[in-house]
């Protein structure tokens, strides 16, 4: 079957036999397109007869010449799309009424059942017996396409709110698994086991291993980090991961370790009270901490404030929404900025998020010559995914505030945290620590305007002229908020990162991106299975 079309678009051919989809096939010289490339076409050609029919009927109205051919039109609209200045036939009360940004003009009939809902009703309505008038015509066109504004706005939100709550929420499947762990550390002698054993605890200060530091309060995420840093090792023998957690996770945290080891590794589990410095002495950050959190409900409102302000843009809405995540104000966030106190007798480490996977042997970066620098990071305004690697300290840090515009460049590239490699030797030699206080206190007394969220942005001030720029291969970010992310691509890289609201153990994460997290997680385990934690 042929449909001759025009002189390059010369027919479609219907092969039967087997599904539309596969035998849908359109030659375009040589050329063949897709069932789906046949698709867009159609599609963009009946948006284009609508426009044409909208355009006539805007001719029309208040007694323009009437113009129904698609020859005539081409002569009117024809040479202004070309770029030639001729004098619009548009009545100037349809400009009027569309650039007016009041809401003076009401629907005839005055409720908003009368405004057209679609496309089809708008056209529909123009259809009828007698021509609208050129105001008229434009009331209803404004008031629809305003009407779709407000949906679509309140869908956004919606979407954010409900990201928000899945999110922020802990899956009744983790606090399952925290909490048969404890009761396991309470019961069973082998889940209380030192980590390391007493022999092995001379290694934890030893600079010729490859020293890893892991700050989480997520049992199952930390197992997967772990887990996949050991199995892609080369020489697991080298590794020593220290396993920074809270009060309350300390003993599930152990309890798994202790009966979950990664030998050769070496697994240390410890908490923050743990040190003696933290313990007893002044933590400027954890004072910050406080004040943040009071600052945020006062300044914030809440989210259920937040979503209720018809004023401000969804992505505005997002941004306030992420900034109530409990893991905005959660220490173990924070705890990276004391590595070279917590432990002194180091001279590197690599910092892990417990949001990663670990695809490759990381004993490379022990090797990396950081040029008297004190943080490795990847850059994230470089690469080919644009949506992903195009930040800059402009993305972050607020610079209609004067005292950012006047210390930094809005369009000096950002980096990572995630996967960092600190020279705390060097680290120890400067004020980066006392840098990233002052910031937070700054921020406070200016009612976070500074930034709004996260530890990055202090991070980027504080490390500011101590960052040296590693390899995008080491540390490969944005499985956590897009799925654009391919697989191969994904696979290739030494770290994964799920850095966004869609974490792999959470039911709103992209499915194909979870399966290279889940792939570290023994589905067996008896504590795996009696929390019902499942592969997909």
């Amino acid at each position: 079957m042929q449909l001759q079309i025009s002189p390059s678009l010369r027919h479609v051919t219907v092969l039967p036999g087997k599904g539309v989809k596969e035998f849908i096939k359109v030659k375009v010289g040589s050329r063949r397109l897709s069932y789906r490339m046949v698709l867009y076409s159609l599609l963009l050609f009946t948006f284009l007869l609508r426009f044409v029919f909208v355009l006539t009927a805007v001719e029309t109205i208040d007694g323009q010449t009437k113009c129904s051919t698609i020859g005539c039109l081409r002569n009117k609209l024809g040479p202004s799309m070309l770029g030639k200045n001729l004098q619009s036939t548009v009545p100037e009360v349809i400009y009027k009424v569309l650039e007016d940004p009041s809401s003076d003009y009401d629907i005839p009939g005055g409720s908003d059942a009368d405004i057209p809902q679609t496309l089809e009703d708008f056209v529909s309505s123009l259809k009828g017996g007698d021509r609208p008038d050129a105001k008229t015509f434009a009331i209803k066109l404004k008031s629809m396409v305003t009407l779709l504004e407000q949906r679509t706005r309140k869908a956004k939100i919606q979407e954010y709110l409900y990201r928000h709550v899945a999110s922020s929420s802990i899956p009744k499947q983790l606090h399952c698994l925290a909490l048969r762990l404890a009761n396991e550390h309470a019961t069973n002698a082998n889940a209380r086991l030192q980590l390391p054993s007493p022999e092995l605890v001379p290694t934890l200060v030893d600079n010729a291993y490859f020293h890893f530091v892991l700050a989480s309060d997520n049992i199952l995420a930390a197992s997967v980090v772990a887990t996949s840093l050991v199995y892609n090792s080369l020489r697991p023998n080298m590794v020593v991961i220290h396993i920074i957690t809270d009060r309350k996770t300390y003993s599930p945290m152990q309890a798994w370790f202790s009966l979950h080891p990664l030998t050769p590794a070496i697994i240390e589990v410890k908490a923050l009270h743990h040190f003696d410095w933290f313990a007893k002495g002044k933590v400027p950050v954890l004072e910050a901490m406080e004040k943040d959190q009071k600052a945020r409900a006062q300044f914030r409102g809440g989210s259920s404030a937040i979503v209720a302000n018809n004023t401000e843009k969804p992505y505005v809405i997002a941004a306030k929404l992420q900034a109530m995540s409990p893991k905005y104000n959660s220490l173990m966030n924070h705890v990276r900025i004391y590595l070279p106190e917590m432990f002194p007798s180091l001279n590197k480490v690599v910092f892990l998020d417990d949001d990663l996977v670990v695809q490759s042997d990381l004993s490379p970066l022990w090797d990396i010559d950081m040029n008297g620098k004190v943080n490795g990071a990847v850059e994230t305004c470089k690469g080919g995914d644009k949506f992903v690697m195009s930040k800059r300290f402009k993305s972050y840090l607020n610079f209609s505030h004067p005292l950012i515009s006047k210390n930094f460049d809005a369009n000096e590239c950002a980096w990572a945290y995630g996967m960092n490699v600190f020279d705390l030797e060097a680290w120890r030699n400067t004020n980066i620590s006392q840098n990233y206080h002052y910031w937070l206190e700054e921020n406070l007394k200016s009612d976070l305007s500074l930034w709004q969220l996260g530890t990055l942005p202090p991070g980027l001030i504080a490390f500011h002229g101590y960052v040296h720029t590693i390899d995008p291969f080491w540390h490969m970010l944005g499985l956590g908020y897009q799925e654009n992310t391919s697989i191969a691509d994904a696979e290739s890289a030494a770290v994964i990162h799920f850095n966004g609201r869609a974490k792999p153990w959470l039911d709103i994460a992209f499915p194909e991106l979870r399966a290279l997290w889940t792939k570290y997680i023994d589905f067996s385990d008896k504590f795996i299975k009696s929390c019902h934690i499942r592969e997909s």
